[in-house]
């Protein structure tokens, strides 16, 4: 891999992990955003699997209702895993250009839902209903695009977690995908030893970004660094879902 690739490689983890540290999230999505741009979807979450696991798990183990959630979302989580290895096939698969225009689309949507900030709610009654199908989009969009967040996101943010208890819940909803997805890369073929041991030294940049957004978070006006994000996000987006018909 040339140094220049390298040192970009690296860069897009420090500021992954920075976004990650200063929202509760982000890491896949910008490293999926930013290597997609330089590699095929499926050699870019090839390469996020072992920073987007470790990360995850750090932030599950940190919240205080492990069991609880686990309880609660487990209908959502069986649908990531099912979704995820079903959608698998079309990132790895002879569609890549189709994958490339997927993950911007899926981008510029979750960019789009933040800008706007919808006061989303899903009543009680329709929690248990909903759960699976949503998890089993969430698995669709991860498998095709190895982006994690839509509509798993929003969804959990309009069930009125409390905040640590949100944060907690989004770190059991990015480690299931994230495992689930090394899953369906691996029944593709396209994760190796060499991608593997790629992926292992991002997670160095990936904590030292996230510690540094911890650092960074009470510095910053969340809201602010979030809207910014949101729009350099968009862009990505729309770029990357344009690619294949420019």
């Amino acid at each position: 891999m040339p140094a220049t690739t390298l040192l970009v490689i690296t860069l897009t983890f420090f500021v992954a992990g920075l976004v990650k540290g200063v929202t509760g999230m982000g890491l896949p999505t910008v490293a999926m955003g930013v290597l997609g741009t330089l590699m095929p979807p499926a050699g870019a979450a090839a390469l996020l699997l072992v920073p987007s696991f470790v990360t995850n798990v750090w932030q599950l183990l940190a919240g205080p209702s492990f069991a609880t959630l686990a309880r609660r979302l487990w209908p959502m989580l069986a649908g990531i895993v099912a979704g995820t290895l079903l959608g698998a096939s079309l990132m790895t698969g002879s569609h890549a250009g189709l994958a490339v225009a997927g993950l911007g689309a899926a981008l510029a949507l979750y960019a789009v839902l933040g800008l706007l900030a919808l006061p989303l709610r899903v009543p009680a009654l329709m929690e248990k209903r909903l759960s699976p199908w949503i998890g089993v989009a969430t698995g669709l969009v991860t498998g095709g695009t190895g982006v994690f967040v839509v509509p798993a996101v929003p969804y959990l943010q309009a069930l009125a977690l409390e905040r640590d208890a949100l944060v907690q819940a989004l770190g059991l909803s990015f480690t299931v995908s994230t495992i689930a997805l090394a899953f369906g890369l691996a029944h593709g073929g396209a994760l190796h030893a060499g991608a593997l041991g790629a992926s292992l030294l991002a997670v160095v940049p990936a904590l030292l970004g996230m510690w540094a957004g911890q650092r960074l978070r009470s510095r910053i006006a969340p809201a602010t660094f979030r809207r910014w994000f949101f729009i350099c996000l968009l862009g990505l987006g729309i770029e990357l879902l344009l690619r294949p018909w420019l």
